[in-house]
């Protein structure tokens, strides 16, 4: 699982908002399921900013956003983020220790015509 969250940070925010953006990403890494965490800024935008979180899965993510921690040092941080998609299923990999390699879909098969309560079983899509 892929989290990536997109902020615009005036110029003159950019001094507070890192120190920020590094105790949530502080308070996400103490969460179980957590793989990896990065906070960038554009090159060519010094106002665009993001957060990225990789996960084990939909499941350590959603859990992560229940931890107090989190709650507290993370969420109005996510506040500032862009109303926009922001967690994606990880469907390929390139990676210097395990290159080309292909991750199966996890995702339900009916998840996209089903509701909370509802979804299929251990059926998963083929993307």
């Amino acid at each position: 699982m892929l989290v990536v969250t997109r902020f615009d940070i005036p110029e003159g925010e950019a001094p507070a908002f890192l120190p920020k953006a590094q105790v949530a990403l502080a308070a996400f890494a103490a969460c179980p399921g957590f793989v990896r965490g990065r906070v960038g800024r554009a090159a060519d935008d010094p106002t665009a900013w993001v957060l990225t979180t990789e996960w084990d899965g939909v499941g350590a993510y959603r859990r992560s956003l229940s931890a107090y921690d989190v709650k507290v040092d993370a969420a109005p941080l996510l506040g500032l983020g862009r109303d926009e998609p922001s967690a994606f299923e990880v469907l390929l990999s390139e990676d210097l220790a395990r290159p080309g390699v292909a991750l199966p879909s996890r995702r339900a098969a009916d998840a996209g015509s089903t509701r909370i309560g509802e979804s299929s079983g251990p059926a998963v899509s083929d993307l």
